[in-house]
């Protein structure tokens, strides 16, 4: 592992009118040893074309393509398997990154020898980038009990320490990303914020998160099936996790 390399996890499926933006605003960063691991996930369009023109001209940006459509789990473990990197950033493909993201959260990140994970602050985007929405900080520090009633890491800020987290994968259920930071947290390390605008997330549509009912129930069902609470723990931090959702969504 090179100590200064940044891996990238993007996991792309019909991303042919976003993806060249999202690969921009890596290009553009002030840090710039880095690797993006594109894992195209058998998509109808154009996106395995757009990302192949893009990796001809850097060769830090590699297409990795999916034997078969396997769900953002699958694509993202095989980017994991072939990443470099002592840290792995996680970047979906229809997010954005300030041009310092990296190199203020690389400079935070070492600061805390017992953080496996760490995470910043971000502003919505519309789906055309057009509109921009309110700034939404994060909390300095959380351990395994905190995040089980959290919504404060967005994936697409994450950076993972591979020193800390050894080697790791994601589990293929619908929140694969709450479901690792749960396994990495729970061995006794902390995820620690900046809370900095660095992170654009941008709302689609189509996002596996945009029906709330269902995603209330995959919350529910992650709890008692995966972290194995009991209904009464469940409950429990099910209402914190609703109330902080609600609070952090109630407005653009």
């Amino acid at each position: 592992m090179s100590d200064n390399l940044v891996s990238i996890i993007t996991p792309a499926y019909k991303a042919a009118d976003i993806i060249a933006e999202t690969i921009c605003s890596v290009q553009s960063q002030t840090h710039r040893e880095w690797e993006m691991l594109i894992a195209e996930d058998c998509g109808p369009d154009e996106t395995r074309a757009i990302v192949r023109e893009f990796a001809r001209a850097d060769p830090r940006v590699r297409l990795l393509q999916m034997p078969v459509n396997g769900g953002p789990a699958a694509a993202r473990n095989l980017a994991l398997s072939t990443a470099k990197g002592r840290w792995l950033a996680f970047l979906d493909s229809d997010d954005l990154w300030l041009p310092e993201k990296l190199e203020r959260q690389l400079a935070f990140h070492r600061t805390r020898d017992d953080a496996v994970i760490s995470f910043t602050g971000f502003r919505r985007i519309n789906a055309e980038g057009s509109e921009t929405g309110r700034y939404i900080g994060v909390p300095p520090v959380m351990d395994y009990r905190a995040l089980l009633g959290n919504t404060a890491i967005a994936t697409s800020t994450v950076i993972v320490d591979r020193q800390q987290s050894g080697e790791f994968r994601m589990q293929k259920t619908y929140y694969d990303d709450f479901a690792c930071w749960l396994a990495l947290l729970r061995k006794g390390k902390v995820a620690i914020g900046l809370d900095e605008d660095l992170m654009r997330y941008r709302v689609m549509a189509q996002s596996v998160s945009r029906n709330k009912g269902n995603s209330a129930r995959q919350v529910w069902l992650a709890y008692r099936n995966i972290e194995k609470l009991s209904p009464l723990a469940a409950a429990w931090y099910f209402a914190q996790y609703s109330a902080r959702a609600f609070l952090k969504y109630r407005r653009f």
